[in-house]
């Protein structure tokens, strides 16, 4: 069976030389050489102390990645370490970025990834994976709620559950970092074939890709101003902030064919 992630890699048509590759606190851009730049982001994902090698740092290669290709990053998806992980998937962004019409050619709209979940939610079985700031508005919206996080909040049920309550819910709500630490696969196979299924956040690919295997919509990103981007990332800065900075535009993308 071909992983999320191979038919991911295995949608690229173009490539383009990296200029620039940023890891932040919180978020990791690269920046493609293209006219204009084209940018794509990731949330960092750290792996821990069992993840790294004792005899050598997180990044072996760090200081040599401009030398790749965007193309040659992106396949670092299918890395076990989710701190190169989450380089791929800024670069599978970044050159999703250099084909813009691929997106737009399909029902996009500005809507907010939450705007999304209350409208398909209300009254309903809603299962969230992952701990967004608007979980609280969905747990008085919807009939009943679980957020599935690995490190639960007061309120949050753990991830590991996520067998027994997804096959329940009617609307999943999934984050974007799912293909990053690899559990997307085994996360989208428990929902079951009616149901409204998101995935959400920045790292969350603006591609139909993801509407062959049970996907109903996207909430991701696309970066309008890298500059204006990466000054923040570089300076930690979370989502919020990077939002408030002008550089990026929130887009949805549904299954409307």
């Amino acid at each position: 069976m071909v992983s999320t992630i191979d038919a991911l890699l295995k949608s690229l048509s173009v490539d383009a030389p990296v200029a620039q590759v940023l890891v932040g606190a919180f978020w990791t851009a690269v920046v493609l050489d293209a006219a204009p730049p084209r940018c794509g982001l990731a949330s960092t994902l750290h792996g821990g102390h069992q993840e790294h090698h004792l005899s050598g740092p997180p990044l072996p290669e760090a200081g040599d990645l401009l030398a790749r290709g965007g193309r040659e990053l992106a396949e670092w998806l299918r890395s076990e370490s989710v701190l190169e992980a989450s380089i791929g998937m800024a670069a599978f962004n970044a050159l999703l970025a250099l084909r813009p019409e691929l997106v737009e050619g399909w029902d996009v709209s500005e809507i907010n990834a939450e705007d999304v979940i209350l409208e398909r939610g209300r009254g309903r079985k809603v299962a969230v994976v992952g701990h967004f700031p608007f979980v609280e508005r969905v747990r008085q919206a919807a009939g009943e709620c679980w957020v599935l996080e690995l490190a639960p909040r007061p309120g949050d049920v753990p991830a590991e559950r996520a067998a027994e309550l997804l096959p329940q819910a009617e609307v999943v709500a999934m984050t974007g970092t799912s293909l990053i630490n690899h559990t997307f696969d085994d996360l989208i196979a428990l929902c079951r074939p009616d149901a409204f299924v998101l995935l959400l956040g920045a790292s969350a690919p603006l591609t139909p890709v993801l509407f062959d295997v049970g996907v109903s919509a996207i909430s991701g990103t696309r970066v309008i101003d890298p500059q204006a981007v990466l000054r923040l990332v570089g300076q930690g800065a979370t989502f919020r902030q990077i939002k408030r900075g002008g550089g990026l535009r929130l887009l949805t993308m549904m299954h409307g064919r």
